[in-house]
């Protein structure tokens, strides 16, 4: 397994090595003794989450502020979605910046998004399956949602998808300026 920081160097993306033949193929998609040697970070996994999501379907941006804070690797495996997150801890030399990554059941490859990050992805493929494991349960009282076009963030989405379909949850996000942050 591959792991690449990217411009924010605490999200990074891990290619597995995949090994296929004609009759399909086999990869390692979590190690954990790998995975801490390869991010300096243990964590202790404690639910798996599973979506399924129609083409121009966006979910977030998401996150969950502390004690619940949740630190999550994602994948896809089946279809396509862009990926991406935002840094939301105010004392972070990134602050604000973003990433996005193409995920997709073809390339294989997982994020690894700390806690302190916004998470959303748009679905690029007719349908895409979505798996993710998180470092703490879902916690609604302490979850929180950013508007996913917000202006002061600015990030690039796919422009092959002209109008996202939102949740009305996600359509009301906060503008990134009065959204609840990591301190």
């Amino acid at each position: 397994m591959q792991a690449k920081r990217l411009s924010v160097p605490d999200i990074i993306l891990f290619t597995p090595k995949v090994f296929g033949d004609e009759r399909g193929f086999f990869y390692e998609s979590f190690n954990q003794s790998l995975f801490g040697e390869l991010t300096g970070f243990k964590p202790e996994f404690v639910q798996d989450n599973h979506s399924k999501s129609q083409q121009g379907v966006l979910r977030g941006l998401h996150y969950q502020l502390p004690p619940k804070g949740q630190g999550k690797l994602v994948r896809v495996v089946q279809g396509a979605v862009f990926d991406v997150a935002v840094d939301i801890r105010k004392n972070s030399s990134t602050f604000g910046q973003w990433v996005g990554v193409i995920l997709s059941a073809e390339n294989k490859q997982q994020m690894w998004i700390p806690a302190g990050f916004a998470h959303g992805f748009l679905t690029l493929s007719d349908t895409a399956e979505f798996l993710y494991k998180t470092t703490d349960y879902y916690s609604p009282g302490h979850e929180r949602c950013i508007l996913w076009n917000d202006a002061d963030i600015g990030i690039a989405w796919p422009t092959s998808i002209a109008t996202p379909q939102l949740s009305a949850k996600d359509q009301q996000g906060k503008p990134f300026s009065v959204a609840e942050l990591y301190d």
